[in-house]
């Protein structure tokens, strides 16, 4: 039996929250688009698994290390996975909490594409330029 995308991403989740980024990766496909809105060093568009890379260790630098998801619930419809998260992290000595959707498109059980859509982008952006 194969497992459903909700498990799928929800297990990434999980990997990520253990530091387990191959086997995050595992849940991606190898060409990958990344999006995250706004206008902050971690904005912008990534293509694959390098590129992907590359970013969450930006994130993690940025954040001293100090960077987590609470995911809250995950929906999921077909190859659509919609995953209501809040993420926090510290910065600077300051920590904030971000409420966020984060929007997955799935084929043949791995994700190809993933969308941020934050509660405040401006705050955001602010507190991670």
């Amino acid at each position: 039996m194969t497992r459903s995308n909700a498990m799928i991403i929800r297990k990434a989740y999980e990997d990520f929250a253990l530091g387990n980024v191959p086997a995050v990766f595992a849940a991606f496909d190898p060409s990958i688009t990344w999006h995250v809105p706004g206008h902050s060093p971690l904005s912008g568009d990534y293509t694959g698994h390098d590129q992907v890379g590359s970013f969450f260790q930006r994130t993690m630098e940025l954040s001293g290390g100090l960077f987590s998801i609470d995911v809250h619930n995950v929906l999921a419809e077909g190859d659509l996975v919609v995953v209501l998260a809040t993420a926090n992290a510290e910065r600077r000595g300051v920590s904030e909490r971000f409420p966020e959707v984060h929007v997955w498109k799935m084929k043949d059980g791995k994700a190809i594409e993933f969308r941020e859509y934050q509660g405040d982008e401006q705050r955001e952006d602010r507190f991670w330029s």
